[in-house]
């Protein structure tokens, strides 16, 4: 399954930025601004965030921290919206990275005004290959938005990254992760168990029912919950999740 959606298209920006600049912050270390050439080697999976996730009373969006499985620390969103977002990411076992408003683009548009823009989101593959994701819902894309995700597609392609615009992923499959994701610790994996379960599950099998050869269904049903996150065990995740789901052997990627 693709899990970074919608690229960009149909945009109605103006004529192209140029004069890409980055600031950033290093782990543990002050803020940095350097020209986009003499950053595509940086790590900004690890860097901090460049800007805080505020709260107040009364905002229309509301940002948290999602703890991901996949680095082992919080990651922050400004959206409900941008946390399914980073929860399939933390699903997805091609990540390796994530990190959340990873750095300031600026840029001088052809009138000679300064721009800037933060994107939501920069990732790191298993393959070492990077991708810039921004989330926006298709019904509040404005001009101006259009403009800036050009123009950090454009920085993109000189960076060597891709870069995705999300917009609200498929219901079915967030519903089914964010079950999955109330068994994403590793305090679930208890080996004994799961050695049962992947001989269970060594041939297509109904979930509860193989989960009942094993054990009692309070015990046993989280452990293949977390297997089911992991990947070491497959099912169909375009259909809601149920008892009569079929749990397989890990499928190759």
């Amino acid at each position: 399954m693709d899990r970074v959606l919608d690229v960009v298209q149909g945009g109605t920006a103006g004529p192209p930025p140029y004069g890409f600049e980055v600031g950033y912050i290093e782990p543990g270390g002050p803020e940095l601004r350097r020209p986009l050439a003499d950053v595509w080697a940086v790590r900004f999976e690890d860097s901090a965030p460049v800007r805080g996730f505020k709260s107040y009373k009364g905002q229309r969006h509301l940002p948290g921290l999602w703890w991901s499985a996949t680095i082992g620390r919080h990651i922050g969103y400004e959206s409900w919206l941008e946390r399914d977002h980073v929860m399939l990411l933390d699903f997805d076992p091609t990540v390796v990275g994530v990190s959340s408003q990873p750095f300031w683009l600026f840029w001088a548009s052809e009138n000679g005004k300064g721009v800037s823009h933060a994107p939501d989101y920069f990732v790191r593959r298993d393959d070492g290959s990077a991708v810039v994701i921004d989330c926006r819902p298709t019904d509040r894309r404005k001009p101006r938005d259009w403009a800036k995700f050009e123009a950090t597609q454009m920085a993109c392609d000189q960076a060597g990254w891709g870069f995705r615009l999300v917009g609200a992923p498929d219901p079915i499959m967030v519903r089914n992760v964010r079950w999955l994701a109330g068994y994403r610790h590793p305090r679930h994996r208890l080996e004994p168990v799961v050695l049962a379960l992947q001989d269970v599950f060594a041939e297509p099998c109904p979930l509860v029912s193989g989960a009942r050869q094993v054990g009692d269904l309070v015990s046993v049903l989280p452990v293949l919950f977390h297997l089911l996150w992991l990947h070491d065990l497959a099912v169909n995740m375009s259909v809601p999740l149920h008892a009569e789901s079929l749990v397989s052997p890990k499928a190759a990627r």
